[in-house]
């Protein structure tokens, strides 16, 4: 029987809903509704740090374990509300030169999104203005990623470090974990030029391999990782994404990507004990709210 969906209000945007009942995590039995539902009720955390940021979709139809793909161009399919930005994109493997992104500023667009089963979010690390022109990085991002047999343990370690190093040039590091197997900083900044990011990122990740080299790689060549913790600077590539605070992540359990405090990444001693779930996050949000609130703060040291 085909499941014709029933029409939501959604803050006064209608959406029909359909498959709600589909498992979209197995090994958990987390459902499509349940998915949708997450985004919801987490939405007041999530928007402010996805606002104005071009959205690159991640759909995954079938579930966690099925086929997945990104999207990038939502004009042929969003809702007439949906607002959209026009993005360049030269050298797209599709052969296209630019990009209807959408762009998620409201709970509608959000549920919108989680609907066609976009369960990760990914947006850059900078915004467009009214006009839909690309103002300057804003954010400064360091995405730790360990090769086996190191876990997120031992990028806690490379994570302080990092703080410190940031601190010794006025920045302040807000980590998250990736809801993966690694950790992220974000630092808020102003930029005048959207290389200094990147710049600054891959001369700071240098600084750390040579003084750290039995841990710390910064340079992408896979044989290079083993049991070392690459800091991927790359990410602050004007042309690149990162998965956005409190997106779920498409792996075994409906794990997201977490803000966490210092000084749990001072106490890691197992991978678990960064590991946070779609209930677990909501909790946590409850006790301690959003902790990358200070990254939405307009007042940002010049990089």
């Amino acid at each position: 029987m085909t499941d014709t969906g029933q029409l939501v209000d959604v803050e006064g945007r209608r959406l029909r809903m359909s498959h709600l009942d589909k498992v979209f995590y197995p090994d958990s039995a987390f459902t499509k509704g349940q998915v949708i539902d997450y985004y919801v009720r987490v939405a007041p955390v999530l928007l402010p740090h996805v606002k104005d940021r071009p959205l690159t979709l991640k759909r995954y139809p079938n579930g966690v374990e099925g086929k997945s793909f990104f999207e990038k161009n939502v004009s042929g399919h969003a809702p007439d509300w949906v607002r959209t930005v026009c993005i360049e994109t030269p050298g797209s493997s599709r052969g296209a030169e630019s990009a209807d992104f959408a762009l998620v500023q409201d709970l509608p667009t959000l549920v919108w999104a989680a609907h066609l089963a976009s369960i990760e979010l990914h947006v850059p690390q900078w915004t467009v203005g009214p006009r839909g022109a690309k103002r300057k990085p804003d954010l400064l991002v360091f995405d730790l990623d360990p090769g086996a047999p190191a876990t997120i343990v031992e990028c806690c370690e490379v994570a302080l470090w990092l703080r410190d190093e940031l601190a010794g040039d006025g920045l302040t590091a807000y980590p998250k974990t990736s809801g993966s197997k690694g950790l992220q900083l974000y630092v808020p900044v102003r930029t005048r030029s959207t290389e200094r990011t990147s710049d600054y990122a891959k001369r700071l990740a240098g600084k750390l391999e040579r003084e750290h080299r039995g841990l710390v790689v910064s340079r992408m060549a896979k044989n290079l990782r083993g049991g070392k913790v690459l800091i991927d600077w790359s990410q602050n590539n004007p042309k690149k994404t990162t998965v956005a605070p409190y997106s779920l992540r498409a792996r075994p359990s409906p794990t997201v990507s977490t803000p966490v405090t210092w000084d749990e990444v001072e106490r890691c001693a197992e991978p678990s004990d960064l590991v946070f779930v779609a209930d677990e996050v909501l909790d946590r949000v409850d006790d301690l709210g959003d902790l990358f609130a200070p990254l939405l703060a307009k007042d940002r040291p010049l990089l």
